[in-house]
């Protein structure tokens, strides 16, 4: 056994569930299913039922998450075609906004320009003026829609963040606006990392993402430019196993657990450094969000342990993984967070609720 002794990680794009999926996942199961995975702290997306689009949906969404998060959990608000900006004043509370433009359901997607216009406008003048600052807007956009948000944000100077690229032509035209000085980042999932179409036979419904797995060229453009790639984030989206079997399957996949030993197995291959996990689950997210520090926070991990990943020891409520099958190396032995042991032998060990959710005022989320 070698033990390695890691920081907290951070998983920059989850979906939780909660509220209005918890047959899913909700936010008790998916932060026990981030401890499992060596991650310390999530951001948590809008797209649940209602959306988190106004200030009263994050407050419930927070007071929820106060109830039950045994990591770290901050919570995006998002712009939707009927509220627009109706969040605005509860930005602040926020770890971002996420503004959908392409392929999402309901009052989520986006994709009038003169809405677009209004909600980079509108975030922008609230940063200005907001004395504790904001974070970045993050947007899901393929294709054509990725240009006309970067234009955006070089014309208000927001910083944007593009969430799990997936194709050549996506991080070759990040790494121009980068070369240009736009203030632009970026993030991949594993699953675009290690997956590409031809696993598409093997995973059957599984399989079925979005942004969709992309050719094995695009994924080795995404290795190509991983000094352009800011953050590796999961993108967890968990269904049940019925609903991903069904006529019409709803796209997502699982992910909190794999993410670690997915990216130490690329270590073992040489093809990272341990220093390009850190960099991306650790240091650049938490600059970017503006996340504090967890003091007498880690993970240890044993980095020669090799394993099989399966379906049944996933800590996530819908118990199955994309990945199941896979030999990784990198088990998780231990999480301490703020100086308790979290997670230990396979098991959660935190009590509900003794996580914190971000960014909220002072005492309003406490549970003691």
């Amino acid at each position: 056994m070698t033990l390695l002794r890691l920081p907290g990680l951070v998983d920059a794009h989850v979906h939780l569930r909660e509220p209005g999926y918890t047959h899913k996942e909700d936010f008790y199961t998916g932060t026990c299913a981030a401890l499992a995975g060596g991650v310390t702290t999530v951001l948590d997306m809008p797209n649940t039922s209602p959306p988190t689009s106004t200030p009263e949906r994050l407050a419930e969404k927070a007071r929820l998450a106060a109830a039950k998060a045994v990591a770290d959990v901050g919570l995006f608000v998002g712009a939707t075609n009927t509220e627009l900006d109706a969040y605005l004043p509860a930005a602040e509370q926020a770890c971002g906004l996420k503004i959908y433009v392409s392929d999402t359901f309901g009052s989520l997607r986006i994709d009038e320009l003169g809405a677009l216009h209004r909600l980079f406008r509108t975030w922008a003048e609230r940063r200005e003026s907001s004395p504790a600052g904001l974070g970045p807007i993050a947007v899901h956009a393929e294709d054509l829609m990725l240009p006309a948000c970067l234009a955006l944000s070089q014309l208000y100077r927001v910083p944007l963040h593009v969430v799990h690229v997936s194709r050549r032509s996506e991080i070759e035209l990040i790494r121009r606006a980068k070369e240009q000085g736009l203030p632009v980042t970026c993030e991949a999932t594993p699953h675009h990392l290690f997956l590409s179409q031809d696993d598409l036979p093997r995973l059957g419904p599984r399989g079925d993402m979005r942004p969709r797995l992309a050719t094995p060229d695009d994924v080795a453009a995404l290795w190509e430019h991983l000094e352009v790639i800011d953050v590796f984030a999961t993108d967890h989206a968990p269904h049940t196993l019925a609903e991903k079997t069904a006529p019409e399957p709803p796209p997502g996949v699982p992910g909190l657990e794999t993410m670690l030993p997915l990216l130490l197995t690329a270590v073992h291959a040489g093809r990272l450094e341990l220093a390009d996990i850190l960099a991306r689950c650790v240091e650049n997210p938490r600059r970017i969000y503006r996340l504090p520090e967890q003091p007498e926070t880690f993970v240890e991990v044993d980095v020669d342990a090799r394993f099989v990943l399966e379906d049944a020891a996933m800590q996530t409520k819908v118990k199955w993984t994309p990945f199941a099958g896979w030999e990784v190396f990198g088990r998780v032995e231990r999480v301490v967070l703020r100086g308790k042991t979290v997670f230990a032998g396979g098991q959660v060990l935190a009590r509900p609720g003794s996580g914190r959710v971000l960014f909220q005022p002072t005492g309003a989320t406490a549970i003691s």
